[in-house]
């Protein structure tokens, strides 16, 4: 377990907590580990009628923790990452996000799993795993594709150019946008009235809701993850992930 995670359920609530704002809420596998058990958790708990994912004021995550990421890179698919992708991606409850400042890497990502995303005017979303020499993770190169069209898609995933709450609203991935303060209460009134629906109900609404695209999906993901850690071990990558321990562009002009 991490203190990077905190977890709590209180009527009928079960918030998971990315609490690592010094390092701006960057995910260690550690903390991978304890997202996946707590969505466990909270699926196993009969008392739980919802789940509600958030970071700290103005940062959700940075994505990984690129040195924690260097040293431990996912190896398979019980790595870390692929276990918390896997328990949010199978979820049978309902999953609700509130997003406040950055929101990087499987930041954003993570969002394109959740049932409801509320997200602060002051959100800024990104993907910019080309840059690093990487692909892109958890089934984005399907669904913003979808949700974007081809066009925009290209220029979140290949250029890796950030966008703010109103387009992630305007282009499905968030419900709304709301001043910074109101997103958490907003976000856990909106889990909270599960408690009043019939929890069977539910989960086979959900389930119908995302019958049509689970295999495919699951079939993107892995298909996603293999090239993303062979990439990992790329020149390309190596480039990118020394630039950033120096602190300075990337030059990838020898390759």
């Amino acid at each position: 377990m991490t203190p990077h995670i905190k977890t709590a359920t209180l009527n009928g609530v079960a918030t998971i907590e990315i609490a690592r704002p010094e390092k701006k809420n960057a995910l260690t596998q550690a903390m991978y580990t304890a997202m996946a058990d707590a969505i466990a958790a909270a699926v196993a708990a009969r008392e739980v009628r919802a789940l509600l994912i958030t970071g700290q004021p103005g940062v959700f995550t940075s994505g990984n923790d690129i040195e924690d990421f260097v040293q431990r890179p996912p190896q398979g698919e019980d790595s870390p990452v692929l276990r918390f992708m896997r328990a949010l991606l199978e979820c049978d409850k309902p999953v609700v996000a509130a997003v406040t400042g950055a929101a990087v890497g499987i930041g954003t990502t993570m969002l394109l799993h959740c049932d409801f995303v509320y997200v602060a005017d002051d959100a800024r979303l990104a993907m910019p795993f080309v840059g690093l020499g990487l692909v892109p993770e958890y089934a984005s190169s399907l669904l913003v594709p979808q949700l974007m069209g081809p066009r925009r898609a290209a220029e979140k995933l290949l250029l890796g150019d950030p966008f703010g709450a109103e387009e992630a609203v305007a282009c499905g991935i968030a419900n709304a946008v709301l001043p910074p303060a109101e997103v958490l209460p907003h976000a856990r009134r909106v889990a909270e009235r599960f408690n009043a629906l019939p929890p069977g109900a539910v989960r086979d609404a959900k389930a119908l809701m995302r019958a049509p695209q689970r295999e495919q999906v699951m079939q993107v993901i892995a298909a996603e993850a293999e090239i993303f850690t062979r990439r990992l071990r790329s020149p390309e990558a190596m480039e990118a992930f020394q630039a950033f321990f120096q602190k300075r562009a990337p030059d990838f002009s020898k390759f």
